[in-house]
Formats: C-alpha cells, sequence, structure tokens
C-alpha cells in the first residue's frame, strides 16, 4: 500500500467515526427537541399542565439551547469538539433520565433544561467537525446530510414513538434514552479526533496542496467581537429566528394537537403528519445544500424555499377541512421549504475567518432557538386567551378557531425569516477570506 493511500485510508476512518458519533448526538437532540409534541397529552395529565405551563415545559429546551449557543461556538474553536461533545452527551443523559423520573412539574423542567444544556453543544461541534474533515467544496452538502441525519431523531420521537408508547410509558423512553446517551459520551471521549492533524494525518486543504487556514492568534472574546460586529453575519441569525424558530415551534409541539384538536385527527395519523414534515425537512436539507453546492448560489435557495415555506403556513391557516391527501402534501411542501435556512450556516460560515466558523456558525443558529423559546409558549398563551374569550375551559376547549389565533405568531415570525432571506449576502459558495 502506498503512502497516499494508507493516508486516504485512516482519513475516510477517522473521518467517518468522529462524524458518525457526533451525529448519533445530534440525533438525540433532534428526538427531545420535538418529542414533547408527540407525548403532550401524557405530559399534561402527568403534570396537570395548562397550554402556557406545557409550552414552558417544552420551551425550557430552547432557553438553554439559546443560551449556550454562542460559548459553543467559542468552546468547539478553542477546546475542540471531543471534549465538549463528551461533556455535552454526560449532562445530556443525565437530564434525560432525570425528565422520565420526574415526580412533579418541577423536577421535569430542570431535567428538561438539562438535556437542552446537554445536546446544545452537538450541532455547532458537527459544523466544526465537518469543517475540519470534508473538503470545503462539500460543507453545504455535509451540513445538508448532517440535518438529514439529525432528523433521524425527530422522526423517531413521531410516529415510532407514538408506537412505542403503546408498549411502555413515556418515563421508560426516556429513561432508555439518557442511558444511551451516557455510552455515546464515553465512545466520542475515546474515539473522536478534533481534526486530521491530532490524528497524524495532513489537512484538508494540505491534500489539495493549498496553504492551511491561519489560526486565530487573539484571545477569543476579540475573535467573537469580529463576527458580531460584521454586518454581514446578522441576516441569517433573523432567517433562522423567523423560519428556524417557527417550524421548531411547531414540529416541536403544536403540529400534534393542532391535528387532534383542530382536525380531530387520531394521535398516531397526526404523527404521521408530522412524520412527513420532518422527512420532507431531513430530505430537503440534503437537497438544498446539493443544488448551492452544485450552482455555486447560496441566496437564490434559500429565498425560494423561505416564499415557499410562508405560502404553506398561510394556506394551512386560512384553509377549512382538508383531505388527508392535501394536508400530507402540505405538510411535506412546509418541510421542504423550511429547510431552506440550513443554508445560513454555510453563509454564515463563509462570510467570517475559517478560524472562526464555531463562533459564526452559533451566532446564527441562537436565532432558532430563541425564536423557539418565545414562541411555544407564546401561542400556547394565546390558545388559552383563544378559548377563555369563547368561555370554554381548557384544554378540551382548543377548536381550529383557536388554533388560528395561537398559531398566527408563527406566519408572523415566517415572514420575518422571509425578508431576512432578501439581505442575506450571496458568496457564490466561497469564503473570500480563505
Amino acid at each position: 500500500m502506498t503512502e497516499h493511500k494508507r493516508i486516504l485510508r485512516h482519513m475516510w476512518r477517522h473521518r467517518w467515526t468522529a462524524f458518525l458519533l457526533v451525529a448519533m448526538s445530534y440525533i438525540l437532540s433532534f428526538f427531545h427537541r420535538v418529542a414533547p409534541a408527540t407525548i403532550a397529552g401524557d405530559l399534561q395529565q402527568a403534570f396537570h399542565t395548562t397550554g402556557a405551563e406545557l409550552g414552558m415545559l417544552a420551551a425550557t429546551y430552547f432557553y438553554v439551547y439559546t443560551v449556550m449557543q454562542i460559548p459553543t461556538g467559542v468552546l468547539v474553536d478553542t477546546l475542540g469538539p471531543r471534549r465538549i461533545v463528551a461533556m455535552g452527551g454526560l449532562v445530556g443523559g443525565l437530564g434525560a433520565i432525570l425528565f422520565g423520573l420526574a415526580p412533579s412539574f418541577e423536577v421535569a423542567a430542570i431535567g428538561r433544561t438539562l438535556v437542552g444544556l446537554g445536546v446544545s453543544v452537538m450541532f455547532i461541534a458537527l459544523l466544526k467537525i465537518n469543517a475540519a474533515w470534508f473538503y470545503e467544496r462539500h460543507f453545504a452538502t455535509a451540513t445538508g446530510l448532517t440535518v438529514l441525519l439529525g432528523n433521524i431523531g425527530a422522526v423517531l420521537a413521531a410516529i415510532p414513538l407514538a408506537w412505542l408508547m403503546a408498549l411502555m410509558s413515556w418515563r421508560d423512553v426516556f429513561v432508555g434514552i439518557g442511558l444511551f446517551s451516557l455510552l455515546l459520551a464515553l465512545l466520542s471521549w475515546r474515539l473522536i479526533h478534533d481534526h486530521p492533524k491530532s490524528a497524524g494525518l495532513p489537512s484538508m486543504r494540505q491534500l489539495e496542496g493549498k496553504d492551511d487556514h491561519q489560526p486565530h492568534l487573539g484571545h477569543w472574546l476579540d475573535g467573537l467581537r469580529q463576527v458580531v460586529r460584521n454586518p454581514a453575519s446578522w441576516p441569517g441569525f433573523w432567517v433562522n429566528v423567523g423560519i428556524a424558530g417557527s417550524f421548531f415551534s411547531f414540529a416541536g409541539l403544536w403540529a400534534v394537537p393542532f391535528l387532534m384538536q383542530g382536525h380531530g385527527m387520531s394521535r398516531e395519523l397526526a404523527s404521521w403528519h408530522t412524520t412527513v414534515l420532518l422527512l420532507a425537512f431531513a430530505f430537503g436539507a440534503l437537497f438544498s445544500g446539493m443544488v448551492s453546492d452544485r450552482l455555486e448560489r447560496r441566496k437564490p435557495v434559500l429565498l425560494t424555499l423561505a416564499l415557499l415555506y410562508c405560502l404553506c403556513w398561510g394556506a394551512l391557516l386560512a384553509g377549512g377541512t382538508m383531505s388527508l391527501s392535501a394536508s400530507l402534501l402540505l405538510f411535506g411542501l412546509m418541510g421542504t421549504g423550511a429547510a431552506g435556512f440550513t443554508l445560513s450556516w454555510s453563509c454564515a460560515k463563509e462570510v467570517n475567518s475559517p478560524a472562526l466558523s464555531g463562533m459564526a456558525t452559533s451566532l446564527v443558529n441562537t436565532g432558532a432557538f430563541l425564536s423557539a423559546g418565545l414562541l411555544q409558549p407564546l401561542a400556547g398563551w394565546l390558545l388559552d386567551r383563544a378559548s377563555a374569550w369563547r368561555g370554554a375551559a381548557m384544554p378540551e376547549g382548543y377548536t381550529l378557531a383557536d388554533y388560528r389565533i395561537g398559531l398566527s405568531a408563527m406566519l408572523a415570525f415566517a415572514l420575518l425569516g422571509l425578508f431576512s432571506a432578501t439581505r442575506v449576502r450571496e458568496t457564490f459558495g466561497r469564503n473570500p477570506n480563505a
């Protein structure tokens, strides 16, 4: 075996070991993000919550996720993804076990907060792995694959979780998920390499005959200031606020109750709709990344999909009773349109110094979870108010008209995301700072 082939073989093994281990942890983060939608009724019965309280319980994940995005970007740029993923898996696993065993609403909220804290590091760490172990020209495609795999967790939190609930309690499911998280944390600590050089291999740029990117030599705070003061960083942030935030809020909590109470569907049929929504989002993310890399354009793909997403929200809130095929098609188109926001991460990486890619993507990603943390309880509060205005008891009193009021905030945020997409700088798939 020649030296070049030996290097490529080791490169392939270390690349996919790192990618798959962090991807499995990221899959769990999506599971935790969406699972409350499937078990919403069980949580209300277990802890006797109102709609607003249920929204707050689900949103605790997003609050800590939001707070952790910038620190995660700093940590992966300074300490490397291996340490961060291992620590995150430990904290998230313990939080899931606590959530599953919680005797009260308050303890469940603490467990969910720990889950959000633990899994909040996985996505930015995986983007850092992608930047180190994949060629730059394949970054958007690798990111699309990342989202596709992550959404396996979201899909598992829909129909499969609904089926599993017939065999065991939601508590048993979360304890099992927590134990699996602890195993992944141990494997990540033992097997992941932060970048090729830590495994004794040349960098991806060296394999192409290029010089390595210059490291950031100043204090990490100077690098963060550089990202924050870059005007080109912020349109992607607002795209995430509008499109990602509304999508995560709907898919992660209110989609199943909306279909069950507003349209009279069974939990299984409603879960099928969220499965279609999430699968379309997953494959849409991969497709949009591949198309964007092939065209070497970001903005047209992002704008087209953002417009589709907004049109779907308009149809969902304005329409009456739909046939099963029409509602499934609408959910599929909505998921596909929402996938456009994933290109904002590539744009953020490409308008900032390569050495600061973790901070750049984390800044943009903060918008998604800040927005979801606001929208989930806001929708619950609007539902409670709509129900109270009619003099109905809640939560059984929610009607389709109530949901149109409660979910109207998500349409408003989606339109904000569409407008912000018009302000994103076109990078043509390249980083001029490289």
